[in-house]
């Protein structure tokens, strides 16, 4: 728990999604979200509250299938976290046994489900998929989940840039295991096969749960693969290190996006950009 003396930080947010300059649709769908004990609000694509009145919920998704049932699949993966996580968050708040992994275990695989169900009773859904970098902010702890290739990256005050999810594919193990670098991940003939997402035919899942302590000044960015497709890593921290406001008037995700779309553009470009700070 938080000091009871020390006041509750505030968080600071920016998300943005594009289409690119190759794609006819936007698979990307992205999600701001504050609860309490009583409602879910959604929240605009920039703003900033206090961590004393709600908990906040940002995810990125990335659908994938045939036609338009991989916009569909993102678009239903972040309906199913607004109908679900008000749920987890009244389990997790009257401490019925359930942590934080037990509670974001069961929404990614109750989302995991219902996508699956969709893709065998549908002939226009079958193989269809999605991504999903979530992330649950509380007044100590960023608790995320994650399944697929969206990655969550933290930037701590006076740190260096840090990637907290493992993209789920052979390539993102071959990179945690040092057999090959960023320019050789980013240039590997599979470097967009997964070996596990939401739905899209696969029966077992084992989404990647886990935590994060922060403290004021830390800023955190997900983002979809076409925003690492167009950005390398030591990139997105030149532009999560430019301090607010920025000179150029812009939010960080839009800057993140369309720094990526001018260098790439190839896929759909989305990134969402949360920091936590001392006061509004």
């Amino acid at each position: 728990m938080a000091d009871a003396a020390a006041p509750a930080p505030f968080v600071h947010w920016s998300g943005l999604t594009h289409v690119g300059r190759v794609r006819q649709n936007n698979e990307d769908a992205f999600l701001a979200l504050a609860v309490d004990g009583r409602e879910v609000r959604y929240l605009g694509k920039t703003g900033h509250a206090s961590l004393g009145e709600s908990d906040f919920v940002f995810a990125v998704s990335d659908g994938m299938g045939g036609a338009k049932s991989g916009e569909f699949a993102s678009r239903i993966t972040v309906d199913r976290i607004t109908r679900l996580f008000p749920r987890a968050f009244r389990m997790a708040a009257s401490g019925l046994g359930a942590g934080f992994n037990d509670v974001l275990a069961e929404l990614v695989t109750a989302i995991h489900q219902d996508l699956l169900k969709l893709g065998y009773s549908y002939e226009e859904c079958a193989g269809m998929g999605a991504t999903l970098s979530l992330c649950w902010v509380r007044p100590d702890w960023v608790y995320f989940a994650h399944l697929g290739d969206t990655r969550i990256y933290y930037l701590p005050l006076g740190g260096d840039l840090t990637q907290v999810t493992h993209d789920h594919s052979h390539v993102g193990w071959l990179r945690r295991a040092k057999q090959i670098n960023e320019r050789e991940a980013r240039t590997h003939p599979r470097r967009n096969s997964l070996n596990q997402a939401l739905g899209a035919g696969h029966q077992f899942i084992e989404p990647h749960i886990g935590a994060v302590a922060h403290r004021p000044g830390d800023r955190f960015v997900i983002g979809s693969d076409g925003l690492i497709d167009g950005l390398w890593d030591r990139q997105i921290e030149e532009q999560l290190r430019v301090p607010e406001p920025r000179p150029d008037g812009v939010s960080p995700a839009h800057a993140l996006v369309h720094q990526a779309v001018e260098n790439s553009g190839r896929d759909n470009v989305t990134a969402l950009v949360f920091d936590l700070v001392a006061g509004p």
